[in-house]
């Protein structure tokens, strides 16, 4: 199968697929073999705290989501009446998406190592499955954004799909934090 005539770019887009998923499995598997240890703690933090501090994290993870879609749209003239982004904007898409995924490892890091990958409940299961295909959403869109040979949507579809998880994690543990320890 070839897309868009070259016959390579179906390879390609598997092999970042693929990549993906294993690191989405790699996460997975390492928690759910991981023992949980609710007692520890994030930066000091713990109990409530902790909880509160990872929502607040989550929420600039969030919040830089938001302006990551917002700058790629804005490069790729897809953001109406704005016209051609300005020479800064580029590195301040990248800047903007390192920051957020440096915010949200402490977030994860302190997740797999207190609770693990819980299937126990609706909310736990699509927090703990979000997080991992997260990381293989992540995994894969660096792979495509250092290939020139892909086809035009590979990247983003790639880049929706991190927005996407974003949203779903923010809603599954911080907004469930900040509504009550309750899904709105």
């Amino acid at each position: 199968m070839t897309l868009h005539g070259n016959p390579l770019s179906g390879g390609r887009l598997a092999l970042a697929g693929g990549f993906g998923v294993a690191v989405a499995a790699a996460v997975y598997a390492v928690g759910r073999v991981h023992t949980p240890d609710y007692a520890i703690g994030l930066f000091g933090r713990s109990g409530v705290a902790v909880v509160r501090l990872k929502a607040q994290l989550a929420t600039a993870v969030l919040v830089l989501a938001a302006a990551q879609l917002g700058t790629a749209l804005w490069m790729y003239r897809r953001l109406p009446g704005a016209g051609a982004a300005p020479r800064p904007v580029p590195l301040l898409h990248r800047l903007g998406g390192a920051t957020a995924f440096l915010l949200s490892l402490p977030v994860a890091a302190q997740c797999v190592l207190a609770y693990g990958v819980q299937l126990s409940g609706p909310r736990v299961a699509v927090h703990s499955l979000a997080g991992c295909f997260f990381y293989g959403a992540f995994a894969a869109k660096m792979v495509i954004v250092r290939s020139r040979r892909l086809p035009a949507w590979a990247l983003p579809v790639a880049g929706g799909l991190l927005v996407t998880l974003i949203v779903v994690l923010w809603y599954s543990a911080a907004l469930w934090y900040f509504a009550g320890f309750q899904l709105p």
